[in-house]
């Protein structure tokens, strides 16, 4: 039985604490969705200590605003910007192409939460399943051989909203079922878990680890879908729409970033594959009993992981065989 990995950190811990003394000079990072939140705040504190960080961004304007502002704040010059939706099979592939070094850490940061009505990606696929799986397995099955050349880390931002659904593996699209936009999140947050196991399956020859990670309540981006009456029932916001933020379990952005570097960066993970973190620490099998913390059993279950791995290599294979005249047929 695997030894569950404890460290000194709690939720309270910001990420700077997390990454002390920690030397990251000359490690190469991609970090997803890093124009924003915790995504931002990440990339700044990899800066830091010495890494070169690409922030793959849909939005390279934003992107480029984001990184002279990193790079100034952080006086490291080695921050640098690419253009990636996620959801675009082509751009994915793009990426990829244009990555010509070793890679030792991808941050699969980037998501969508609660798209209010029913959208298909341009490969077919609803819009948060696409967005915060399906790109990133593609992106990182395409980085594949860079990771592979220096043992990378593959770090997924998760939720605990994961615990309210399995995947329909008969209806991942909803087409049999009404839409509803908060299981269509956690159908998509259960395939993120279900893709770091996956990555301890098919990967652990090549060196490559990866592991998933809730980094708690945080008021992003990601919120935007999320109706004004519901963030303040979740003592997100005064009635008047104020953030609160930092009461009622809800964490600073620093402190939202913490997990992410401790999965990314930490000794204690050296080799470890296929768990779930929140607050800095592996987290226990959630009961029922738990509330929203700890991770459920079926989002890390080998079988399934294996299922949705073959299930979607070779769609995605498919992408990457594409000659440039025929991928604008996604």
């Amino acid at each position: 039985m695997s030894t569950r990995i404890i460290s000194d950190f709690n939720a309270d811990s910001t990420a700077e604490e997390v990454a002390n003394g920690i030397d990251l000079s000359g490690k190469q990072v991609i970090i997803t969705g890093a124009a924003s939140g915790i995504g931002t705040e990440t990339a700044r504190v990899m800066l830091l200590h010495g890494a070169k960080v690409t922030l793959a961004v849909r939005d390279i304007e934003k992107g480029q605003v984001v990184a002279r502002k990193l790079s100034s704040e952080t006086k490291n010059k080695n921050v640098y910007v690419a253009e990636l939706d996620l959801n675009d099979p082509n751009s994915i592939v793009d990426f990829v192409k244009s990555w010509k070094e070793p890679l030792d850490i991808l941050i699969n940061n980037a998501g969508v939460m609660n798209v209010p009505t029913l959208k298909l990606s341009p490969s077919g696929y609803e819009m948060q399943f696409s967005t915060n799986y399906l790109g990133h397995f593609a992106l990182a099955y395409g980085l594949h051989n860079a990771l592979a050349r220096v043992h990378g880390r593959i770090v997924s931002v998760s939720s605990s909203a994961h615990l309210h659904s399995d995947i329909d593996w008969n209806d991942i699209n909803f087409k049999l079922r009404e839409y509803q936009p908060e299981i269509a999140y956690a159908q998509s947050k259960t395939a993120v878990n279900l893709f770091t196991v996956g990555v301890s399956h098919f990967w652990e020859k090549d060196g490559i680890t990866a592991n998933a990670l809730m980094p708690g309540g945080i008021m992003t981006n990601l919120q935007r879908y999320v109706p004004k009456i519901v963030l303040e029932k979740m003592g997100a916001t005064e009635k008047e729409g104020t953030l609160i933020n930092t009461s009622n379990g809800w964490k600073t952005m620093s402190q939202g970033a913490a997990t992410t570097i401790f999965v990314a960066t930490s000794p204690l993970l050296n080799g470890v594959s296929g768990r779930y973190f929140e607050n800095s620490n592996e987290v226990i099998a959630n009961t029922g009993n738990s509330g929203s913390y700890g991770v459920a059993e079926y989002s890390l279950n080998m079988q399934s992981a294996i299922k949705l791995w073959r299930r979607f290599e070779p769609i995605v294979k498919k992408w990457y065989q594409r000659s440039s005249s025929d991928r604008k047929k996604v």
